[in-house]
Order: C-alpha cells, then structure tokens, then sequence
C-alpha cells in the first residue's frame, strides 16, 4: 500500500510496484490510508510523512495502537532528512525509511522486495 499525497508521485511509485508483479492499493492521505490499512491488510506500507488531514507520523500512531495494524510494516516515505523526523519515525516501530530524493524508483522497490520476502 502507498499512501502519498502527491499524486504523480503516489502513481509513478503504484506503476513500478505493479511492474514488479505485486498488488498495489493507494491512498491520497493519511486519514483515508489508515481506513484502507486496517480493512486491506497490506504486507507493507509506503507511508509519506508531510500529508494534509493526517501526517504519516499519525497514521503511524494510529496504526500502531490498533490490533489489525500493531505489526504491519511499515516504511516511512518523505523527503525530509533531519534527525528529528528519522528518530520519531523509529520510535513508531517502523520497518525502515526511504528519504525520496535519495531513491530512484528501482531502490524503492527492491526494499520493498527486501522487506516482503525476508521473513
């Protein structure tokens, strides 16, 4: 599941896991992306973290505090690079976190690979 706000990105991102053979369920926001996490279930979640209605941070909470949602990976999606962020995305129990600009589309999909199938 990818739950990014910004649609070209949300949609390059959706088109390159689809590619990889995998099932992708999307989501404009946080709020929304939460209701379709606990009901759909997914293996991972790419979660952006600066999303108007609800931040990913948040959803993370919120996540973390239901029982469908405690132990469903999580990778934290942004652009952001500082310490603060890094280190309060960890403290939600996260699977791992990709900083956007870092990235290309090809990196974001073998972490996913990497992360699905290393259990």
């Amino acid at each position: 599941m990818i739950i990014e706000d910004e649609a070209d990105i949300r949609d390059a991102m959706a088109e390159a896991v689809e590619e990889a053979g995998m099932i992708v369920h999307t989501a404009p926001d946080g709020e929304t992306g939460l209701q379709k996490a606990l009901v759909e279930k997914p293996d991972l979640i790419l979660l952006d973290i600066k999303m108007p209605l609800m931040d990913g941070h948040q959803v993370l909470e919120q996540l973390r505090a239901h029982p469908e949602g405690k132990d469903l990976k999580v990778i934290m999606l942004t652009s952001m690079d500082d310490v603060k962020n890094i280190t309060e995305a960890h403290t939600g129990s996260i699977t791992d976190y990709i900083i956007k600009a870092h990235s290309s589309l090809e990196d974001i999909v073998s972490k996913i690979k990497l992360e699905i199938y290393s259990d």
